[in-house]
């Protein structure tokens, strides 16, 4: 025989056998209650309940005696009751039935999904567009999202019945969670344009804020879908006046530099969802989508005119002005370049596919007047099937893509002959000196390609201020904390070049040119003419001084030819194009990501 001990001090609520019951092992015996928690006593064998020594209601101290209990064993030679099986722990057995609480979440998840609204869902089908979460799903690996906030509903009680809010209002407008992108974990956020046209909710806002302090803290990526109409004047259960002490838009900004930031947008973005769009690294669009800081209402209200959204910040205005750095056809095309642009801040990828190299052999046309195209350059540098170029509407004297090569993500820029001769502009540069900001900020080393006569100049030039937009290629570059490799192409020429190359030509973990290279402080026609202006003007106008012209400008090609420039050791090297990633491959794996200082720039604009 064996006594039962209570394991605490409290109040025997119930007993659920009497003296002289068989019992098998792990049945519930006495039902024991301690602030305000009830505790199961189960038998630790099958036996014969013998004495039970407290009744319902008494108090018991922990270690006193609550029953006496017989092992089947030691009771085999006296007479007793069959076992009764029916009082077996809930863990031993399987339920006929689903539990209630459990029933009633699924239940309630339900009307969470898009099955639960079909009728707004094949009206978003029809307008060409898919759902928030069918994007989430796209972007995911596999069963790999985790929703936060999915039981949220707009803060419209006082104004809707609660079953309406379930049934139209799902996740307040705003799909968030954590999923994997390429196997590595990312914070999603997505507004749900079928839900009060994807505006900003009080409680979505509290979602987004609990998304971002968690990919803050925890350093992980942000993808966010950023169709909506802004702010929402609807939700009265909440005390506020204007709204305007929200942390959201600080949050999101906080990232800045710290986590890599995705923008994605289809359909209309307006005013509050475009603020937080255009905090993001990069932004992503459609053809048919439409940006803008205040839709009609808004634009309207100002006493601005009356506009369909269609007319407010259409994609081919935002595409040139640089808002949108990657504009592709639809939401699955977009969601592509979501996870294409993520994987170059998730390390180096061991498989890999090299281009011919020999094809850099013909990049630059032998005739150095001819204009070509630098981007064939920047294709057979990068890994196959990796380059991706940001920005390609704006800022056109400077192409901007990120890559690998050799498996290893970089950042590439470089000088296109196509527009200004390759001069840079204001644009270009704004267009350049962010995007040296955004690879320092991630941690990517820079290859630059050089072909650029230098800063465009003239007075319409200068009443683009310039002076301020080109300087800024100047701090960036000196801000630098990841290695910096140039390649001379061509023309490499004045401060155009030196900008090129992180400030000078030594400023850079390499600079090398190829054959076709020629380097001057300035255009070698314009140092001709100014340098040689007595010797010019001594020479009768016309065949005798345009041939001294030729003669001296000659000259000067030669002498500032990349293999004198080598030479002397103002650059590197010179190479044989077909041997541009072996250079590059080199330098990458020589070069360290310095840590970051906490020196920060003061932006020349």
């Amino acid at each position: 025989m064996q006594n039962i001990h209570s394991p605490l001090q409290a109040q025997l609520v119930q007993w659920l056998v009497a003296p002289g019951a068989a019992v098998a092992a792990g049945d519930v015996l006495v039902i024991l209650e301690a602030m305000k928690m009830e505790h199961e006593i189960r038998a630790p064998e099958a036996g014969l309940v013998g004495e039970l020594f407290f009744q319902a209601g008494e108090a018991v101290a922990e270690g006193e005696v609550l029953a006496s209990l017989t092992p089947l064993a030691d009771a085999a030679s006296h007479p007793h009751p069959p076992v009764d099986t029916t009082n077996t722990p809930p863990h031993a057995a399987k339920p006929s039935n689903e539990r209630a609480d459990l029933h009633k979440l699924k239940a309630r998840l339900a009307f969470t999904q898009d099955s639960a609204r079909p009728e707004a869902v094949t009206k978003r089908h029809a307008m060409g567009l898919r759902t928030a979460r069918e994007n989430i799903t796209d972007l995911c690996d596999p069963d790999s999202f985790i929703e936060y906030g999915a039981l949220a509903v707009a803060a419209q009680s006082r104004r809707r019945t609660a079953d309406d809010l379930m049934r139209n209002t799902p996740a307040d407008g705003m799909v968030t969670g954590i999923g994997c992108v390429n196997g590595q974990r990312v914070v999603v956020m997505a507004y749900d344009f079928t839900v009060l046209a994807g505006t900003q909710g009080m409680r979505n806002h509290q979602k987004t804020d609990r998304m971002l302090g968690i990919a803050l803290q925890h350093k992980l990526p942000v993808v966010l879908f950023a169709e909506g109409g802004g702010g929402r004047p609807g939700d009265v259960d909440v005390a506020i006046v204007a709204g305007l002490n929200l942390a959201t838009f600080a949050s999101f900004a906080r990232l800045n530099g710290r986590v890599p930031v995705v923008g994605v947008v289809a359909g209309r973005c307006f005013a509050g969802n475009a603020a937080l769009l255009g905090c993001s690294d990069v932004i992503i669009a459609t053809h048919g989508s439409n940006i803008g800081m205040g839709g009609p209402a808004m634009v309207e209200g100002g006493g601005l005119g009356v506009f369909k959204p269609e007319q407010i910040g259409p994609s081919g205005v935002q595409h040139d002005n640089g808002v949108i750095d990657v504009l592709v056809d639809d939401e699955a095309q977009a969601v592509a370049t979501a996870r294409h642009y993520l994987s170059f801040f998730q390390g180096a990828q061991t498989e890999w596919e090299a281009p011919p190299a020999e094809a850099l052999r013909h990049v630059v046309p032998e005739n150095r007047l001819r204009v070509y195209d630098t981007r064939a350059a920047m294709q057979g540098i990068a890994d196959e099937s990796s380059l991706l170029l940001l920005r390609t509407g704006f800022g056109v004297g400077i192409h901007t893509a990120l890559a690998r090569i050799a498996g290893r993500p970089v950042g590439l820029m470089a000088n296109d002959p196509l527009h200004l001769g390759g001069a840079i502009d204001a644009d270009a540069a704004d267009k350049a000196a962010r995007f040296m900001q955004l690879c320092n900020a991630h941690g990517l080393p820079i290859v630059s390609l050089v072909d650029t006569p230098g800063f465009m100049v003239g007075p319409e030039t200068e009443a683009t201020a310039q002076v301020r937009h080109v300087s800024r290629m100047f701090v960036a570059a000196a801000h630098l904390r990841v290695p910096l490799l140039s390649v001379v192409l061509r023309k490499g020429y004045g401060l155009g070049a030196m900008a090129m190359t992180g400030g000078g030509f030594h400023e850079t973990l390499a600079t090398v040119a190829w054959p076709t290279g020629e380097f001057g402080g300035m255009g070698l026609e314009g140092a001709v003419r100014l340098g040689y202006r007595k010797e010019l003007e001594a020479v009768p106008e016309g065949p005798e001084r345009d041939a001294l012209f030729d003669q001296l400008l000659a000259q000067q090609y030669d002498n500032g030819s990349a293999i004198n420039m080598a030479a002397t050791l103002e650059i590197d090297a010179v190479i044989d194009p077909a041997e541009t990633r072996t250079w590059l491959v080199a330098g990458l794996a020589s070069g360290a990501i310095a840590p970051d200082a906490g020196v920060r720039a003061i932006d020349t604009w």
